[in-house]
């Protein structure tokens, strides 16, 4: 395989990662100081603890060495010496899947529309097709965007909570839409 195609390295991974429970994000093998960097990103509702990383490490890394040496040659990441990493994300990867918006709810997150426009608003959650969310200046106006009109987006470095009025129109904003309405049939975050 070459160093850059993660694509079989993927489908060996993606079973023991959806075992686990978490989603996969990305998988990429580079060649680092004589070795190769295995890096491996996973997500999940809740985060991902180091704990639950190291326990996803060992298998991977199990699984890795026993398809180095199957002589069924499926050794997906070449032979020799590996750095295995598996991680989150972090906070400034692009949101881009529904569910990168659904974990980031309560974030502040910078939205930049497909009209070249761009809101900072806190995230209140996915409901349907639209993100809820909180913006303006006071950041207490309630705002829906469709999803289809976001071009990208990430989160925004905070080092504080937000103000108790704030945080009060956002439990508010997320309650409201957690509601199932009857002809959808779908609560919050669904699609």
């Amino acid at each position: 395989m070459a160093l850059d195609d993660g694509d079989d390295l993927r489908s060996l991974v993606s079973p023991i990662v959806a075992a686990a429970g978490f989603d996969l994000e990305d998988v990429s093998v580079r060649a680092a100081r004589g070795t190769r960097l295995v890096r491996v990103i996973v997500d999940r509702d809740g985060g991902v603890d180091l704990d639950a990383a190291a326990a996803l490490s060992r298998q991977i890394s199990a699984l890795l060495d026993e398809s180095a040496d199957s002589a069924a040659g499926t050794d997906v990441i070449g032979a020799g010496p590996y750095t295995l990493e598996v991680t989150s994300p972090g906070i400034g990867r692009p949101l881009t899947e529904p569910r990168h918006f659904r974990r980031a709810a309560g974030r502040l997150v910078t939205i930049a529309l497909n009209d070249r426009s761009q809101v900072v608003a806190r995230l209140a959650c996915v409901a349907g097709d639209d993100l809820l969310a909180l913006s303006g200046a006071d950041g207490l106006t309630p705002a829906r965007i469709p999803l289809r009109d976001v071009a990208r987006a990430t989160i925004e470095p905070e080092f504080a909570p937000p103000p108790a009025p704030v945080a009060a129109a956002l439990a508010g904003l997320q309650a409201s839409a957690a509601d199932p309405t009857p002809d959808s049939g779908e609560g919050e975050g669904a699609r």
